[in-house]
């Protein structure tokens, strides 16, 4: 392992999973994409940019386990590169950790195969995927990739009752276009309207680093997009504000207040508006 510490949930980010609750997060180094503009790039392309060498400490998955249940942490999230990488390490600590109702998600750019998610599925609670763009070149010139898995395993894990969670990465010039961003919350949508989308706000980084950040009115603008689509649960992430707020999409109630990573306040009555009553789509127990 090259990385493991308590985060609260919401840092994944996953809004509609247990809010508030410490997640164990671990990683290796590596990742099976190329992006130019990693956040995590120190680790996630360490292997590329040097020879292909690797460092980290070895752990036991009954060690992770323990560590978990020690915290008092009632998930553990793989994640910070790429948790397919070390795809056998996370399935043997998800399969110890499930018996004792410890939950696990993945923070994953979704490029997998139908095995892998068979394989998982049975231990895996909920899954927060990148959604880089909807252009087939742009996945395969940025990131090295295709598009259509990363489309597929979005759809299987909703399909399997794995809660899914999307995150875009709004880059300017990239995929930024109104046609793009509609693309996107159109397809989230057709998988379901309750489909949280977190569009996160680009900082520059790693190969893009003299890129410029993302216009806060552009974040605007594909939030906009998102709900006249008919998204339930539009984000923006990485502009700490009212944009982070879960919103009863019935009534219009708040329920759950946020800034950054932590819950100011949360006023669900088990899944449910307190106001209309109305169910709130997500994991809460």
């Amino acid at each position: 392992m090259v990385s493991v510490a308590l985060d609260p949930i919401e840092k994944k980010p996953l809004f509609h999973f247990l809010p508030g609750a410490d997640a164990l997060s671990l990683a290796t180094v590596g990742c099976n994409f190329k992006c130019e503009f990693c956040q995590n790039y120190h680790i996630s392309q360490y292997p590329r940019d040097h020879g292909g060498r690797v460092f980290g400490e070895r752990v036991e998955p009954e060690e992770v386990v323990r560590q978990a249940v020690s915290s008092g942490s009632r998930v553990i999230a793989y994640t910070y590169t790429e948790p397919t990488v070390f795809f056998e390490f996370a399935y043997e600590v998800a399969r110890r950790a499930n018996p004792l109702g410890i939950k696990n998600v993945f923070v994953t750019n979704g490029y997998m195969t139908r095995e892998a998610l068979d394989e998982i599925s049975p231990y895996l609670d909920g899954a927060n995927v990148d959604l880089k763009s909807f252009r087939e070149e742009t996945y395969r010139r940025h990131m090295g990739a295709t598009l259509q898995p990363v489309l597929d395993t979005i759809e299987g894990m909703h399909q399997r009752g794995i809660w899914v969670e999307v995150t875009t990465l709004i880059i300017p010039g990239l995929n930024d276009s109104e046609e793009e961003l509609r693309w996107i919350a159109e397809f989230i949508r057709g998988v379901s309207p309750d489909i949280p989308w977190h569009i996160s706000r680009f900082f520059p980084a790693y190969r893009m680093h003299s890129h410029p950040p993302t216009p806060i009115s552009s974040l605007i603008r594909a939030w906009e997009i998102g709900r006249e689509v008919g998204l339930n649960y539009v984000y923006l992430g990485n502009v700490p504000g009212q944009g982070e707020d879960t919103v009863c999409p019935s009534c219009g109630q708040t329920l759950i207040r946020r800034y950054g990573f932590l819950v100011e306040r949360d006023e669900l009555a088990d899944g449910r508006c307190p106001k209309c009553g109305a169910e709130i789509a997500g994991v809460w127990s």
